[in-house]
């Protein structure tokens, strides 16, 4: 099988590593959300289940049929705002059903519609670029900025990550990490889990459905998945190459729409049982699609399939697995997302600010969208687009092009 044969350390241990952050980054949010909409320890087990299940079809699936690395996860900031409605509005767990089932068809609409993406093909890869260094540069502060709780480990990890670069560079973040997990465990620093191994028994919920649910659940759900994640995501595959060349001559690419409509579909089968919202992953992608998780982009298809993968054994296993996955300390999770992204984060400065005409527009997207700022709910990575967009036009609009005589 071609997968075998493709598939190296460094792309499994970026499926890793993937994981690692994308869980313990964000779990936590997502088990507020589900106690604030009355979650019971089945139900909240169960959303591990669907949302297992969820990401790991969407993530293996496409990205072993395409051999492309098709990168999908839960929209974080979608559960945070289900978490703030459900305890401001006094919703139920079966409001929430039925706000994730009307979410997913939006989502799904958008997908088939194929608006989304002609939208983001329209945003010159500058901005695109700017975007996806902005989202993923918070990431690279807070690797370095866990050196103030824990200099021994991040040290350690920097020069084992720098040593590896100099004389083995495919190998530099697996063996970082192998060596951040020995420390770890020499030191008995590993946060100690009550972990029960076992299968996860989904929990079905029907849907109720209400205007109230709509508008101040699926609606903003909605907003916050295509604005915070969908569009970060494509911005990571645009960065990273992948994206559908054919107009230019090139490959086929990843087909955004087609994956978003996916998102949709699964979120739609699965959202009884807990998957609130499924998109395109932009840190976790840019982990698996970048040059630290295979040197020839041909093959980072198999860092995807791997992290697939894990995300149905996390899926089958439920709270277990997130038990095990909760137990590394903050800081090695954040110190080995920040050096995996070093990369990339490089190469999308470099791509933001490579063309002269758009370098200010561009800075003021990757700016805006570092800051983080919140506005009317809405992330800083739509701002930071909006943002640039708007430079853009003040610019260049109306501005004669210089003669090429």
């Amino acid at each position: 099988m071609h997968f075998f044969k493709d598939l190296s350390l460094s792309a499994f241990t970026a499926g890793f590593v993937a994981v690692l952050v994308g869980f313990t980054s964000s779990v936590a949010i997502v088990f507020q959300a589900a106690l604030a909409l009355g979650a019971t320890p089945d139900m909240v087990a169960s959303w591990m289940w669907a949302l297992g299940i969820g990401m790991g079809l969407c993530t293996l699936l496409p990205s072993l049929w395409l051999k492309k690395p098709v990168m999908v996860a839960w929209s974080t900031p979608g559960a945070a705002v289900l978490a703030t409605a459900a305890t401001a509005g006094g919703f139920t767990m079966a409001d929430g059903v039925g706000a994730f089932i009307l979410c997913a068809l939006l989502i799904t609409v958008a997908g088939a519609t194929g608006w989304f993406e002609r939208v983001m093909n329209k945003i010159p890869l500058s901005l695109a670029s700017a975007l996806l260094a902005g989202v993923l540069a918070r990431f690279g502060l807070q690797g370095f900025a866990a050196a103030q709780t824990a200099l021994p480990l991040v040290g350690l990890m920097l020069v084992t990550y720098l040593a590896g670069k100099r004389w083995a560079p495919r190998y530099a973040v697996p063996l970082t990490l192998l060596i951040a997990i020995v420390f770890v465990a020499a030191r008995a620093e590993f946060i100690s889990a009550d972990i029960h191994f076992g299968f996860t028994v989904p929990v079905f919920v029907a849907p109720a459905f209400s205007l109230a649910a709509f508008i101040s659940m699926s609606l903003p759900l909605f907003v916050v998945t295509m604005a915070s994640q969908n569009l970060p995501g494509v911005a990571a595959i645009q960065a990273a190459g992948f994206a559908d060349r054919r107009a230019q001559g090139g490959d086929a690419g990843i087909p955004v729409s087609k994956v978003i409509t996916l998102t949709g579909v699964m979120t739609l089968v699965l959202a009884p049982f807990g998957a609130f919202a499924l998109n395109l992953s932009a840190i976790t992608a840019a982990i698996c699609m970048g040059p630290e998780a295979h040197a020839r982009p041909e093959r980072r298809y198999t860092a995807a399939a791997s992290c697939g993968a894990i995300y149905l054994v996390i899926g089958l296993f439920g709270a277990a697995i997130t038990g095990v996955l909760t137990a590394f300390p903050k800081e090695l999770v954040a110190a080995i997302a920040g050096l995996a992204l070093l990369g990339t984060i490089g190469g999308a400065l470099h791509t933001a600010v490579q063309d002269e005409r758009n370098r200010e527009a561009a800075l003021i997207t990757f700016l805006v969208t570092l800051s983080g700022v919140v506005i009317a709910g809405v992330g800083s990575a739509f701002w930071g687009v909006v943002a640039g967009v708007l430079a853009l036009l003040v610019q260049h609009t109306g501005r004669v092009p210089p003669s090429k005589a």
